[in-house]
C-alpha cells in the first residue's frame, strides 16, 4: 500500500496552550501522552506508516522541540524533523514544506498531505483509504480538504459549505467546495446543522506539491518565492542557514486566509472515520470513559456529589471536591488550575495573563 510519491507533512509546532498547567512552553501539548500510552504526535506518525515511507514524513515543529521530537520518533530520519526559528501560522509552514518536497521528489506531481498533530484517530485504515482516494483526487489539479459530518453545533470549527457531490470512483465521497466559514456563534452553527451541507473543517488537505506551489504564486506571491528558496537551499544542504533568514520575514498568516478561501478548485473529501481535535481538557470526555457521576479521572480522585468533572492528576496527589458540576482540575508538581469547563477555551487568556506578569511566568 505504501506509495513512493506519497508525502505526509505533520504540523507540531503549537504550543497547546488550552492543555496547561501539563502544556509548557517546554514540552507542549503534542508531547504529552493525554490519551492512551504515546504522545499525540507518535499517535500521528504511527498513522501513517502503512501508506508514507518514513523517509517521507515530515514533522514541522518548533526548534526548541527538535530534540525531544527526535528522541521520540526514531523512525523518521532526524533530518526529517525540522524547527521553525518562529512560529508564522499555517501558511509559510506549508511553503517551507513544500519547498523541501520539491528538492526531494523532483517530482511536481509529489502528493502532499497536511496533517496537524492533534487529532486522535483511532479507525487508522478508513483514514488511510480516505487520505489515498483524496490522493487521486489532488492529481487532477484539485485542492482536497476533508471535511467532518459535524454531530453538534460547535462554536470551536470551522465550516465548510459543500456543493454537489462530484462522479468519483471511489468508496470516499467527494463534494465541491462552495466555501470556507470561520468559527460561528451558536445561532449561526445551528443554522449549519439545520441547512446539512456543512461540515467541520478538519485541518487535513491533500494536494500535490505543484498545485499549491501554483496557488501561492496567484495568492501569496511572496511565499511562493519563500518556498522556491527553501526548495534551493535543501538540495544545496543549506536549509537551516536558509530557513533562519528567511522564514521571520514572511508574514503570520494561515493557509486558509492564504489560499484555501482565494481559489476555486477545493474539493471536500468526506471523513469516512472517527475523529476528534483535541483542542482542550474538555476533549477527554470524548476518549475517556467516564466513572461515577459522570467524571473523566486521570489520577487520584475522591469527591462527594461532584459531577460532570475532569480530574487530571497522578498517582501521588489526591485531589478531592465536594459539592461540585462541571469542572475542571489539573494538577502538576508547581501549578493547579480550576476551570469551569464551559470556560475551557479561556485557559489560553490565561496563559497569556500569567506571561505578562514576572512572578508567574516561571511557570509557563
Amino acid at each position: 500500500m505504501i506509495k513512493d510519491n506519497y508525502y505526509a507533512v505533520v504540523m507540531a509546532g503549537g504550543k497547546g496552550e488550552r492543555f496547561w498547567p501539563q502544556s509548557r512552553t517546554s514540552h507542549p501539548k503534542q508531547l504529552l501522552r493525554l490519551i492512551g500510552n504515546l504522545t499525540l504526535i507518535e499517535q500521528t506518525v504511527a498513522r501513517l506508516m502503512p501508506l508514507i515511507k518514513p523517509e517521507n514524513v515530515i514533522v514541522i515543529t518548533n526548534h526548541d522541540y527538535i530534540a525531544p521530537m527526535r528522541s521520540l520518533l526514531t523512525d523518521l530520519p532526524q533530518e526529517n524533523i525540522i524547527g521553525e526559528p518562529v512560529g508564522r501560522d499555517t501558511a509559510p509552514c506549508v511553503a517551507l514544506a513544500a519547498g523541501i518536497v520539491m528538492a526531494r521528489s523532483q517530482d511536481k506531481h509529489a502528493v502532499m498531505m497536511l496533517l496537524p498533530a492533534d487529532h486522535v484517530i483511532r479507525d487508522t485504515e478508513s483514514m488511510l483509504k480516505v487520505l489515498d482516494d483524496s490522493a487521486k483526487v489532488a492529481l487532477e489539479g484539485n485542492i482536497v480538504t476533508i471535511g467532518v459530518n459535524p454531530s453538534f453545533a460547535s462554536t470551536g470549527y470551522g465550516y465548510i459549505q459543500c456543493g454537489e457531490q462530484l462522479p468519483q470512483d471511489s468508496e470516499t465521497s467527494f463534494f465541491k467546495s462552495l466555501g470556507f466559514k470561520e468559527k460561528p456563534n451558536l445561532a449561526t452553527a445551528e443554522n449549519f446543522i439545520a441547512e446539512q451541507c456543512y461540515k467541520w473543517n478538519s485541518g487535513m488537505f491533500v494536494w500535490t506539491v505543484d498545485t499549491i506551489l501554483k496557488a501561492f504564486k496567484q495568492h501569496a506571491p511572496a511565499l511562493a518565492k519563500c518556498a522556491s528558496k527553501l526548495q534551493k537551499a535543501t538540495k544545496q544542504g543549506k536549509l537551516e542557514t536558509v530557513l533562519a533568514q528567511e522564514y521571520p520575514q514572511c508574514e503570520r498568516i494561515s493557509i486558509d486566509y492564504a489560499v484555501m478561501e482565494k481559489v476555486d478548485n477545493v474539493v471536500v473529501a468526506e471523513c469516512a472515520f472517527d475523529w476528534d481535535d483535541v483542542g482542550s481538557w474538555t476533549a477527554l470526555r470524548n476518549q475517556i470513559r467516564p466513572r461515577e457521576n459522570n467524571n473523566v479521572i486521570r489520577g487520584m480522585f475522591e469527591s462527594i456529589d461532584a459531577s460532570n468533572c475532569i480530574v487530571v492528576g497522578d498517582a501521588n496527589h489526591l485531589i478531592t471536591a465536594i459539592d461540585v458540576d462541571d469542572l475542571i482540575i489539573i494538577h502538576t508538581d508547581d501549578a493547579t488550575l480550576v476551570c469551569n469547563a464551559k470556560s475551557a477555551q479561556r485557559i489560553k487568556e490565561l496563559v497569556h495573563i500569567l506571561g505578562e506578569k514576572p512572578e508567574t511566568k516561571r511557570f509557563l
